[in-house]
């Protein structure tokens, strides 16, 4: 008879959002090289690349025209608007790949979060992570060295505008420590794909055992 550990499941869709500079990223890159059976899902874009972006690693760099395309014929689970440039999730391969038990991460904002969940809320899993204060999440964007005075002070304005979402989401962990942080966000995943409805072999297995 089969162990559980082996039986099929059904993949998840694993959605970590967090105003910029609170750590969803480093969660995420943590996460991609720790866990088996999860994918980086790549968003497509209209943005330029930044160095080291590789397209069809990082993202798809595509052109507006192109963007407009794949709206109109549905291609994307979800979209928005982002610092003057436009973000996507494209379908497709995604559906087939959860029913063979492939987890999907996602790093989107609350915007693509409710539109995710409005396409496929039975795969959805959604975690907020919140900064330890206000304070402390202007230091991290400041030791970035990255992005001018008045960016930052943009990015601190839209943080606030996203933490006031975190009630939509199924978990909140607060960043205060980052290894602590990722140990939560790993337990939310693995607790979330033991689900009973995303056992899908459990339903030969207990048959197997009441015969």
């Amino acid at each position: 008879m089969a162990d559980q550990d082996t039986l099929h499941r059904r993949g998840l869709l694993f959605i970590l959002s967090s105003p910029s500079g609170a750590g969803k990223t480093t969660i995420s890159r943590m996460l991609l090289e720790r866990e088996e059976d999860i994918k980086l899902s790549i968003s497509a874009t209209t943005r330029p690349p930044r160095p080291n972006e590789v397209d069809g690693e990082d993202y798809y760099f595509v052109s507006d025209a192109e963007f407009d395309r794949m709206v109109e014929e549905d291609d994307f689970y979800e979209w928005a608007h982002v610092f003057g440039h436009r973000y996507g999730t494209p379908k497709g391969v995604i559906r087939k790949a959860l029913k063979d038990g492939q987890d999907f991460l996602f790093d989107i904002d609350w915007q693509g979060t409710q539109q995710l969940k409005q396409k496929d809320d039975q795969d959805v899993v959604t975690v907020f992570i919140l900064p330890p204060s206000i304070e402390e999440l202007r230091r991290r964007l400041e030791s970035r060295a990255s992005d001018s005075p008045d960016v930052i002070d943009s990015r601190m304005e839209r943080a606030k505008a996203e933490i006031s979402h975190w009630a939509e989401y199924e978990y909140v962990v607060i960043n205060n420590d980052l290894d602590a942080c990722f140990e939560k966000v790993r337990e939310i995943l693995a607790a979330e794909r033991m689900r009973r409805q995303r056992q899908t072999g459990l339903i030969p297995f207990v048959r197997e055992l009441m015969e």
